[in-house]
């Protein structure tokens, strides 16, 4: 069994000509948690890749599988952050894809990781001459291939922040027009209840209406004092 290759074919054809995929629309909270889970477990995948990989070359009975196991999903799951999946967004946001594309070159270097364990397992499965070497390397590539998937995570964790914060100041905004547009409704009440008054008869009916019109507004706005009052806890 061998690990997937990367992009994924459901990736976009500007995405598998260019390696880079198109920017995605903002996400919700609930997509940022799974990228940060998905984030966060890469960076166990690669650990254990590792050390099942050693473990196989030493002639523990089923460490090779499991080490190839770990690497498809490592794999798939480094699509999925990248260029996305129906689940995923990809890499949507600048600072994850100035990340992965960027300077710190993170795509590249998993590419790099995910082809070095896929030549070290084959050496070890082959009785290959040179598999030594290659564990060698694999070993050395293991605490520099974490500290990219820590750095990858933290910029998933700082993007959901900034996200958290949007979206807190999105939602006072949107109260704090519905308190508004409340507001105006409750003056428009008064004034046609002040109009219905001097109507007399003839405007009773107007003048029921008008206090619906009061009583809706007040629970709008009570309804809103509490949901500010929630936010700022």
């Amino acid at each position: 069994m061998h690990a997937a290759t990367l992009p994924p074919p459901g990736a976009p054809a500007a995405a598998r000509a260019s390696g880079k995929p198109p920017v995605a629309p903002e996400v919700s909270g609930d997509k940022l948690g799974a990228l940060i889970n998905l984030a966060g477990r890469q960076r166990m995948l690669s650990q254990r890749i590792v050390l099942q990989a050693l473990l196989s070359a030493r002639g523990q009975q089923g460490a090779g599988s499991t080490a190839r196991e770990a690497l498809a999903l490592f794999t798939v799951s480094h699509a999925g952050l990248v260029h996305g999946s129906p689940q995923l967004p990809g890499a949507h946001f600048a600072a994850i894809r100035e990340a992965y594309f960027g300077a710190l070159q993170g795509d590249a270097r998993i590419r790099e990781f995910i082809a070095l364990t896929e030549r070290t397992l084959a050496a070890i499965e082959d009785g290959l001459r040179g598999a030594e070497a290659l564990q060698q390397e694999l070993v050395a590539s293991s605490s520099p291939m974490l500290d990219l998937l820590n750095r990858l995570t933290q910029i998933y964790e700082a993007e959901a922040a900034r996200h958290a914060v949007v979206q807190h100041q999105r939602q006072q905004a949107l109260m704090a027009d519905i308190q508004t547009i409340a507001k105006q409704a409750r003056i428009v009440a008064f004034n046609a209840q002040v109009s219905a008054a001097r109507a007399g008869a003839v405007g009773r009916e107007f003048a029921v209406v008008a206090d619906t019109l009061t009583r809706i507004t007040g629970e709008i706005e009570s309804l809103v004092s509490a949901a500010v009052r929630g936010t700022q806890r």
